[in-house]
């Protein structure tokens, strides 16, 4: 898939009467409720965009769950932040209010109520398997990102899902089928099973060029010194 960063695909490539383009793979294994996976998202654009305009992103995102075991109802997030980690309220609190100025100052806004839950995201990941092959899993990414962290949506609900496929732009009765059949149930297992046996522990972890893996958000700047790295060692 060869597309603009946080844009849906090209068609690919140069027009007869243009220079050629650059292109780079960028590979992002993340969970759909993992707040640092969309900052790193943002700032890894803002990164390779430094690096130049004419530098063309294959993209593609990895599965990754955060809680695996997570019931269908979810959990309270301050209770689940509390007992996974031993954060305090307050330390909870102020974690919010930092990734809530974060997002804004790139412009992604997040929305944490008094009553916001965190969720399985098994059959999130399966749709975003099949918006790849339909060539709009970045799109579906980021609609899920608004439905769970701008809206404060359930995204282990199957209609929920479906309605926020529509959103990206697919089709919604083919949405249904891929919840229901599971067809691509195992290929995202395996696709888990897969980071987890190669050491990813944590997410975001972005791979530049199959070359360079960071894990985290590690901002704008950290990315573009990654991408230049990558095109240096590329054309040694």
């Amino acid at each position: 898939m060869t597309e603009n960063l946080g844009q849906e695909p090209t068609n690919g490539g140069a027009t007869s009467d243009a220079p050629p383009r650059t292109e780079i793979a960028v590979d992002i294994v993340s969970d759909v409720v993992c707040p640092w996976c969309i900052i790193g998202y943002k700032q890894l654009g803002a990164g390779l965009a430094q690096v130049g305009e004419d530098l063309l992103v294959r993209l593609q995102w990895h599965p990754f769950e955060l809680n695996p075991d997570m019931p269908a109802a979810g959990q309270d997030l301050r209770e689940h932040v509390a007992e996974k980690y031993g954060s305090t309220a307050e330390e909870s609190r102020a974690a919010r209010e930092r990734l809530t100025a974060l997002g804004d100052s790139l412009g992604f806004a997040f929305r944490y109520g008094e009553d916001a839950r965190i969720y399985n995201t098994f059959q999130a990941h399966q749709l975003l398997h099949w918006a790849g092959l339909q060539g709009h899993q970045t799109a579906l990414k980021m609609a899920l990102f608004d439905s769970y962290f701008t809206r404060q949506e359930n995204v282990s609900d199957p209609a929920l899902l479906v309605e926020v496929a529509a959103r990206a732009g697919l089709d919604g009765a083919e949405a249904t089928r891929v919840l229901q059949d599971a067809p691509y149930a195992q290929a995202v297992r395996e696709n888990e099973n897969y980071f987890r046996q190669h050491g990813i522990q944590g997410v975001p972890t972005i791979f530049i060029d199959r070359r360079i893996g960071l894990t985290g958000a590690q901002g704008a700047e950290t990315y573009a010194r990654a991408a230049r790295q990558a095109l240096s060692e590329r054309a040694a």
